[in-house]
């Protein structure tokens, strides 16, 4: 068995190296195969990329001849335009050339021309010159009058005609400013009035007190007169008693006075002890009411007026202004209603409203003080005015408000307005039968004044003047300068409560009979 593997070993280790020289020329067969196959193949890539590459030289040296061939034809075209184009130019310019010889030519022979017609026209205005001397000449020996004395006319002449054109331009421009005006100032004042309604109170110098039978009557007289006459010593009103059945009439000019004693009837009469020591502490205890009602008015004026800052002397003066009157209308209202117009005026106007309504409140305050105090109530307001320190365009807006002075403010103006508005609602002020007759007779005498009037007639309660004037002596184009003097006449000589429309009436009549 041994034997046998060692056989076997020795045989094995006899047919290595022939197994191994036979792999070893297989590997080497096969490998040069290889090498042989990859030769082929790069010699047929190298092959394929000349070949490429020369096709692609091709192509580029043919796009370039492409290239180079379009850039030559377009450098061409260029060429040729341009010299196109200069070749136009050139012939533009000739052109321009001989226009401007021709020009030239023409404005040598103007200028020949221009130089001969000055010559005649020189020589022809000398000619003229001479003719008119000769003609002025004999134009004074027919006319019979001096070179002074026709200019003199001339110039008469001249104004006559001025006046004539003054008077129609100022006719146009009045008519055409009233427009305007008119327009806006009406628009204002309707706004004003609509968004205020205040209600007008008309009082008498008598108050008059009921009584619940006759027989109080002669209680209040007293025995002997006693109890009516500390009454009216007490309250300084007059007591009248006559038929007229339970009442008893008031009587006095001053209101604060009557009011006490009205006051102090009803209080007297109500408790029914009537004596002249009860007269007596009634009055006073009235005469407190009276003066406490006084400070709650003007309160309660600031209150509606929405302005505050009054010192309170100002307060009880302004609650005063209750129980006075103009012209049957209540001052305190008035006053009122005039602040609360200047207010909306002036928003309207864009104006200092708080301001204007301070001064419409206080325009009438000189009336509060008694008739003791001398001086008108513009002149006593604006003392008041400037003692309890108001503001100088306050108190301007006091002195001007009824023309004393010229108006220089805006605010003025607006109260002055508000003033005018507020008096010339209907039913707010009435006046006595003499002082509206003495109206109408100053308006009809200040017409009468103008020379050319012929008559003139005061109608409309004083509204408007209608003048007849002589159609010889007051012309067509005179007529609105008449009228404006004698507008401005009665603005400076009366005062009167709203506006007067001035009318100037001119008629020319033939009149011829048939016989």
């Amino acid at each position: 068995m041994t034997t046998i593997i060692i056989s076997a070993a020795i045989a094995a280790a006899a047919t290595l190296p022939i197994g191994i020289f036979t792999g070893y020329t297989i590997r080497r067969r096969s490998a040069e195969k290889q090498i042989g196959s990859a030769e082929e193949q790069a010699r047929k890539i190298l092959e394929d990329g000349i070949k490429a590459a020369d096709t692609k030289k091709k192509e580029v040296l043919l796009e370039a001849r492409e290239e180079i061939l379009r850039t030559k034809n377009e450098f061409d075209r260029e060429v040729k335009e341009r010299r196109a184009e200069l070749t136009r130019q050139e012939r533009r310019l000739t052109q321009k050339e001989e226009n401007l010889d021709k020009k030239t030519e023409a404005l040598e022979k103007k200028d020949e021309t221009l130089t001969r017609k000055i010559k005649e026209n020189t020589e022809a205005g000398e000619e003229i010159q001479k003719i008119k001397a000769e003609q002025f000449e004999l134009l004074q020996k027919m006319a019979g009058l001096s070179a002074e004395e026709a200019k003199a006319q001339l110039v008469q002449e001249l104004e006559t005609e001025i006046r004539r054109e003054q008077a129609i331009r100022l006719t146009e421009m009045e008519e055409e400013f009233k427009e305007e005006a008119d327009t806006k100032a009406k628009n204002i004042i309707a706004l004003a009035i609509q968004r205020l309604a205040a209600d007008q109170v008309a009082e008498a110098t008598v108050s008059v007190v009921a009584l619940p039978n006759d027989d109080m009557k002669g209680r209040i007289i007293g025995r002997e007169g006693r109890n009516i006459r500390a009454i009216e010593q007490m309250t300084g009103v007059d007591l009248i008693i006559d038929d007229t059945p339970e009442a008893i009439t008031v009587s006095g000019f001053d209101p604060v006075r009557r009011e006490v004693a009205r006051l102090a009837l009803e209080k007297l009469i109500s408790d029914g002890r009537i004596h002249p020591t009860r007269i007596e502490e009634t009055v006073e205890k009235a005469r407190r009411e009276v003066d406490s009602a006084i400070k709650t008015a003007g309160e309660r004026a600031t209150y509606d007026t929405g302005l505050h800052g009054f010192q309170p002397e100002m307060i009880k003066l302004l609650g005063r202004l209750k129980y006075r009157t103009s012209y049957g209308q209540n001052v305190l209202m008035h006053s009122i209603e005039v602040s609360l117009l200047s207010g909306i005026i002036a928003d309207e106007l864009g104006c200092d409203s708080t301001l204007a309504k301070r001064a419409g409140l206080l325009h009438d305050i000189g009336k509060a003080l008694t008739q003791e105090v001398e001086g008108s109530h513009v002149q006593l307001g604006v003392e008041l005015a400037k003692k309890f320190k108001e503001s100088a365009e306050v108190i301007h807006a006091i002195e001007s408000h009824h023309g004393d002075v010229e108006p220089r403010t805006l605010l003025a103006m607006i109260v002055q307005a508000a003033d005018a508005i507020s008096a010339a609602r209907p039913g707010a002020r009435r006046e006595n039968l003499e002082n509206y007759i003495k109206r109408l007779t100053r308006l009809e005498e200040i017409a009468n004044s103008f020379g050319g009037v012929e008559k003139s007639f005061a109608i409309q309660a004083g509204r408007e003047l209608r003048i007849m004037v002589k159609p010889e002596q007051v012309k067509d184009d005179d007529m609105a300068l008449v009228a404006r003097q004698i507008a401005q006449k009665i603005e400076g000589e009366l005062e009167y409560p709203g506006q007067i429309k001035v009318s100037i009436i001119r008629e020319n009549r033939a009149t011829d009979y048939a016989k």
